[in-house]
């Protein structure tokens, strides 16, 4: 027996509103921040071209994180290091300009390249050894704290501007400005990586490699899928991006201190999980983790324009992610 109309419009509404879950959140707390804006001169102080501007500058290190983190929890893993990674890349960028004098260009792909390395050795450890991903990137998250503060001797090294000596090239300073004086330029970095990752995720080998191994990692590897080398690559990714994260995070704040990032990891797993990707791994999709950075930005932006405690802002963040993850359960309950 074919199952009744009412069933079948049922089921296509709830598979509608769990696969677009976090567009449909980031919507409805658009919608919430634009209605308890506080408006200054008849101006919805919200919607200001500025603060919109602020919005995405505030998620661009979050977010570009969040994008590598999405591909290792889509394989069933986790990455805790990603935080101290990020100190240690905005460290290394500072040293690098301020105290060795480097242009630019070899300061960054030198970060970059100690990013991506400290991705493929949790990497190993995790796909070749056998280690869990928790374990390995806790273990991670301590080793890259300490060799932050042993680069750095445990202090922050400001970023001056200029030509002579402990000056970094005047060019980095492009981090801290913005197109037009409308769109920051961390937010375009943030925009494009995020735009590129939509891409393979949905369109690549590589993607459905990912997918069949956070599905079933047995039956991936039966299939053909060289599961230990996807699973290295996705923690690459993850270091890579977070190192870029680190640059930008340097060039916003002019300095790099080995206590950056705290917290960061907690933020983009957030941010991860409000976007509808399964911690078990197998489930989710990039822009959904797109918009769920969007959405803790935007929640945090309106929270603070109506000057809300910030203990009460940690309090509300943390009863979005319940939500989502409740709504993850309830997915999996009905599917």
């Amino acid at each position: 027996m074919s199952e009744p109309a009412g069933t079948k419009r049922w089921q296509l509404n709830t598979d509608t509103l769990f696969r677009f879950q976090s567009l449909f959140g980031l919507v409805v707390v658009f919608t919430v921040a634009v209605l308890a804006s506080p408006v200054r001169n008849g101006e919805i102080i919200f919607l200001s071209v500025s603060n919109l501007g602020n919005v995405v500058r505030a998620v661009s290190e979050i977010g570009i994180i969040a994008i590598g983190m999405t591909f290792v929890i889509l394989i069933g893993g986790i990455d805790l290091s990603v935080g101290a990674v990020l100190g240690l890349s905005a460290v290394g960028t500072a040293i690098l300009m301020v105290d060795n004098g480097w242009g630019v260009l070899p300061t960054v792909v030198v970060v970059l390249l100690i990013g991506a390395a400290f991705g493929a050795l949790q990497g190993v450890a995790t796909a070749v050894v056998g280690i869990q991903a928790f374990i390995v990137t806790l273990a991670g998250l301590q080793v890259a704290r300490g060799l932050a503060r042993i680069w750095s001797g445990g202090v922050g090294v400001p970023i001056a501007y200029g030509d002579g000596p402990q000056q970094a090239p005047p060019s980095f300073e492009i981090l801290r400005g913005s197109i037009n004086g409308v769109l920051p330029v961390p937010a375009v970095i943030f925009l494009v990586i995020g735009a590129v990752a939509v891409v393979v995720l949905r369109t690549t080998a590589f993607a459905r490699h990912v997918y069949a191994i956070g599905g079933n990692e047995r039956a991936a590897r039966l299939a053909g899928v060289p599961v230990t080398r996807v699973k290295v690559a996705v923690f690459v990714i993850a270091g890579l991006l977070t190192a870029v994260a680190g640059i930008i995070h340097a060039g916003q704040l002019s300095q790099g201190s080995p206590n950056d990032g705290l917290g960061y990891e907690l933020n983009a797993i957030a941010a991860v999980v409000i976007g509808g990707t399964s911690l078990a791994g197998g489930i989710g999709t990039m822009s959904g983790t797109l918009a769920g950075a969007l959405l803790l930005g935007i929640l945090t932006n309106i929270l603070g324009l109506n000057n809300i405690d910030a203990n009460i802002q940690l309090l509300v963040t943390g009863l979005v992610i319940v939500a989502a993850a409740a709504l993850q359960k309830l997915r999996r309950s009905v599917t």
